[in-house]
């Protein structure tokens, strides 16, 4: 769970814990708490879409690249803010680097099991990612669940913070209506190595796989249902507000499940997709 998430747990008016003793026990900063963070700006929003537009154009553009783009388009802007408002969104770089989301502290994470791995039939792998998506004058997450076979998504929710519940519940909803995936694939994100996300996983006894050191390209799979999704609806569209947006996602993702019914094979290897 994030800062600002934990941040909600807090209890002014406890009558046993202080607000000293609270933020202890939640690794919360006091400043945090008595100086809350300014909401964003209509400046902060602009670039975020922005940001957004050309991060998924070029999913291999880190804070430096995106900085430059941004003042070459007349905004000036330091790399310092692009890389607040990245984090913010929940984006960071394509490409090899030691470790591209951070897992949360104590949380357990698993080996990767794909390496090498023929994908060929459906509930075999599933994996889930969560993206960001502009909308009216802020901006929501997403997360989706795929099976790589037949590129279907078997679930998805929308939250206005990137917190784990959403995912938990895609989860469970994909569970439900199509049964266990042999391996459930996904990055080290403190959503995915949460204990209610993987002890959901476990539960049911499915083997748990989480993209490890080098593993940058099999984030280039998922990435391509972001782009479709963003340039054939979300971008066209321009929602207003989370009910307007959550409609039209149903009906792309059925388009989008429609069109992608064929046979389809995956080979998992180092520098290689067939």
């Amino acid at each position: 769970m994030s800062a600002p998430d934990r941040r909600g747990l807090l209890q002014r008016d406890h009558a046993s814990l202080s607000i000293r003793r609270q933020c202890q026990l939640l690794s919360v900063a006091r400043s945090s708490v008595y100086r809350p963070p300014r909401p964003a700006n209509d400046n902060d929003l602009e670039l975020m879409r922005r940001i957004d537009e050309l991060f998924t154009a070029w999913p291999f553009l880190g804070s430096r690249r995106m900085t430059a783009m941004l003042n070459s388009e007349g905004c000036r802007i330091n790399r310092k803010r692009v890389q607040r408002l990245m984090r913010k969104m929940g984006i960071a770089a394509l490409g090899p680097k030691p470790r591209t989301t951070k897992p949360a502290p104590g949380h357990k994470i698993f080996p990767y099991l794909l390496r090498h791995m023929v994908i060929d039939r459906p509930n075999q792998v599933w994996a889930a990612d969560i993206t960001y998506l502009p909308i009216g004058q802020g901006f929501l997450y997403l997360v989706a669940i795929i099976d790589w076979a037949s590129r279907a998504v078997l679930a998805w929710r929308l939250s206005n913070t990137m917190d784990t519940s959403f995912c938990v519940s895609a989860l469970e909803e994909a569970l439900a209506r199509f049964g266990r995936p042999e391996i459930f694939n996904t990055d080290q994100g403190s959503q995915f190595t949460s204990a209610a996300f993987t002890g959901t996983l476990a539960a049911t006894g499915v083997r748990i796989s989480m993209d490890g050191r080098g593993r940058w390209m099999d984030n280039v799979f998922i990435e391509r249902l972001w782009r479709s999704l963003k340039y054939e609806d979300i971008y066209l569209k321009g929602y207003s507000d989370g009910r307007e947006a959550k409609a039209g996602i149903v009906r792309w993702i059925e388009f989008y499940n429609r069109a992608s019914e064929h046979p389809f094979v995956y080979v998992v290897e180092e520098k290689r997709l067939c």
